[in-house]
C-alpha cells in the first residue's frame, strides 16, 4: 500500500485481470453464442423442418424406444417435440454418475432420425461453465474465475478516476493508446451488464461452491431441500418391484388438461419398478425468475402425486439470478442488447490483456522476454484461437460425413483442433506478422461458413430457403469484422511511434 490505495487497486486490476484474462475470454464468447443457442442447432441439423407435432403421441414413441434401448434404467427424460424442433430428443441412464445416453427420434415413427450427428449449440453453451472438461473440474475453473472477474470489475472501478470522461475518450489513430481506450470505452459502456452476469454466474453455480448449509440441516437427504424450497415435486424411491409403466400420452394429456399448455418435456424416475414416477416439465412462465411448473403422477397407474408448490423467498432470489443470467424471459430486441454486451465483455477483456503485453514489455521486461512472449503467444492463441475454433465447429458440422462415427466428437475435435493451430502459429510466426495472419484466417473461417453450408446442403436463399438467412448474415459480419481487424492490425507503424504509444499505455495503465 505505499503505492497509495488506486495505485494497489492499479495493481490488482492489471494482474487479476491477466491471470484469469484467457479463460474469461473462452467464457464470455461461448456464453454470448448461447444467448442464440437453439438457432444454432437448428442450423446444424438443417434436415429437422418445423411442422406440426403431437407431443403426447410422441411421448409413448420414446417410451417404447426406451424401454428396449435400456429397460432397466434408473431415468429417463423424454424432449417432447416443438413446432420448431419436430424430433424427440431422449436421454436415460443407470446411474446419476453417468453415462448418460441420448438420442434423437421422429416424432412419428420413433425411429431414429436422419439428421446428421452434432452437439448443435448445446456444446457451446456447455462449453461456457464446464471449458470442456469433466463437469466439476470445468465448474469450480469457471466460478474461480468468475470470482476474479467481480474483483477485476470491482478494483477497475475503484482505479479509473476518470472512468466517464474516459468513456468519452478514443484516440483511434494512436493504436497503443487506443488499446486503453479502447478497454476503457467496452468496460463502461456495458459495465451494469458486466457487473450483473458475473456475479448472478457465481450465484447459479453457489450451491456446489457452499453446500454446507443444506447438508447441515437435511443430513444426506439434500434432494429434500428441492421440495420443501417449491422446486420441485415430492417424489417417491423405487419399491423394489417389477410394475408396469402407464401410457406416458394419457398422463401428457392430464397435464395438458391443467395447464393449459403442452410440456417441454418429461422426466421418468425407475421406469420398471412398481413405484415408478412420471413428472411433467413445463416452460418457465414469462418473467425473470427460472423456474419450472412441474405435476408428478404415479407411472403405473397414471394418477396426479402432486405438484411442485411455491417458490421460497430464498429459492426466488436464486432463480430470479438464474434467470438473469440465461436471458431465457428476453424478447428478440433485449436478447440482441444481451448479446452485444456480452461481445463487450469479451472486446473487455481482450483489449485488457493485449494492453498488458504492450504496457509491460518497455518497462523492464525484454520485449523478446520469455514472459512478455508467453502472454503474447497467449493473447493470440485464445482471442484469435477460440473464434478459428468456433468457425470451424460450423465448417465440419458441414464438412464432414454424415455416416461417420461418433460424428459429434469429430466436431468437437476440429473445434480443439483449429484452436490449437492458431496457438501453434502464433508461437512460430513473426511477431509483427502474427496478428494480421491469425484475425485474417479467422475471417476467412467466418466468411466460408455461409458458402460452404449453401454448397453442402443446396439450402440458401436463392434456392427458397430462408432458414438460416439470419445464421449466415451473422456469419459474413463476423467475417469481415475480422478481416478489417486484420487489415488494422497489418499496417506498420514507426520505430519511434511504437516506443511514444508504449511508453503512454503503460504509465497511464498503471495510472489510469
Amino acid at each position: 500500500m505505499r503505492q497509495g490505495f488506486r495505485q494497489s487497486m492499479a495493481w490488482l486490476h492489471a494482474w487479476s485481470g491477466l491471470v484469469v484474462g484467457w479463460v474469461l475470454f473462452s467464457v464470455f464468447v461461448t456464453g454470448t453464442a448461447s444467448y442464440y443457442r437453439a438457432e444454432i442447432s437448428q442450423w446444424m441439423r438443417p434436415e429437422l423442418v418445423a411442422g406440426a407435432t403431437d407431443p403426447a403421441s410422441s411421448a409413448d414413441l420414446a417410451a417404447a424406444y426406451l424401454q428396449k434401448a435400456m429397460p432397466d434404467a434408473v431415468g429417463w427424460y423424454v424432449e417432447l417435440p416443438k413446432p420448431e424442433k419436430p424430433a424427440v430428443g431422449v436421454m436415460w441412464w443407470k446411474s446419476l454418475d453417468g453415462p448418460f445416453h441420448q438420442a434423437l427420434l421422429d416424432s412419428t415413427s420413433g425411429a431414429p432420425v436422419g439428421a446428421r450427428d452434432t452437439r448443435g449449440g448445446d456444446f457451446l453453451y456447455r462449453f461456457h461453465f464446464e471449458l470442456g472438461m469433466p463437469p466439476l473440474w470445468g465448474r469450480w475453473i469457471v466460478g474461480t474465475c468468475a470470482l476474479v472477474m467481480l474483483v477485476a470489475l470491482v478494483s477497475g472501478i475503484v482505479t479509473h478516476r476518470r472512468i466517464f470522461a474516459d468513456f468519452f475518450t478514443f484516440r483511434r489513430r494512436r493504436s497503443q493508446r487506443g488499446w486503453l481506450d479502447a478497454h476503457n470505452v467496452f468496460g463502461v459502456l456495458a459495465l451494469p451488464f458486466h457487473l450483473m452476469i458475473t456475479y448472478t454466474g457465481l450465484v447459479t453455480l453457489a450451491p456446489m461452491y457452499m453446500p454446507w448449509g443444506v447438508a447441515a440441516a437435511y443430513k444426506g437427504g439434500e434432494m429434500r431441500f428441492y421440495v420443501d424450497s417449491g422446486l420441485m415435486p415430492d417424489l417417491r424411491g423405487p419399491a423394489g418391484k417389477p410394475g408396469t409403466l402407464a401410457p406416458l400420452s394419457s398422463m401428457i394429456a392430464q397435464a395438458i388438461a391443467e395447464r393449459g399448455e403442452a410440456p417441454e418435456g418429461v422426466s421418468v424416475y425407475n421406469p420398471a419398478d412398481a413405484a415408478a414416477s412420471v413428472v411433467a416439465i413445463f416452460e418457465e412462465p414469462h418473467g425473470l425468475a427460472h423456474e419450472h411448473p412441474q405435476i408428478a403422477f404415479d407411472g403405473t397407474t397414471g394418477a396426479v402425486l402432486g405438484r411442485n408448490g411455491a417458490t421460497r423467498a430464498a429459492a426466488k432470489t436464486s432463480t430470479v439470478m438464474l434467470g438473469l443470467h440465461e436471458g431465457h424471459f428476453a424478447g428478440a430486441a433485449l436478447r440482441a442488447l444481451f448479446f452485444l454486451c456480452g461481445i463487450m465483455g469479451a472486446a473487455t477483456v481482450a483489449t485488457g490483456l493485449v494492453l498488458w503485453a504492450v504496457a509491460r514489455a518497455p518497462k523492464g521486461a525484454k520485449a523478446d522476454g520469455f514472459g512478455v512472449r508467453l502472454v503474447r503467444v497467449l493473447n493470440l492463441g485464445t482471442i484469435a484461437g477460440l473464434p478459428a475454433g468456433i468457425a470451424a465447429y460450423f465448417l465440419a458440422n458441414r464438412l464432414l460425413p454424415l455416416d461417420l462415427a461418433a460424428r459429434a466428437d469429430w466436431e468437437v475435435g476440429v473445434f480443439f483442433g483449429a484452436w490449437a493451430l492458431v496457438a501453434v502459429l502464433g508461437a512460430v510466426r513473426p511477431a509483427g506478422t502474427v496478428w494480421r495472419e491469425g484475425l485474417a484466417l479467422v475471417g476467412a473461417l467466418f466468411l466460408a461458413v455461409p458458402f460452404v453450408g449453401a454448397i453442402a446442403t443446396g439450402l440458401h436463399p436463392l434456392a427458397g430457403e430462408l432458414r438460416f438467412l439470419g445464421f449466415d448474415a451473422a456469419m459474413i459480419v463476423l467475417g469481415v469484422l475480422f478481416v478489417l481487424a486484420a487489415r488494422k492490425a497489418g499496417r506498420p507503424r514507426p520505430p519511434q511511434a511504437q516506443r511514444a504509444d508504449a511508453a503512454i499505455a503503460g504509465r497511464e495503465a498503471l495510472r489510469a
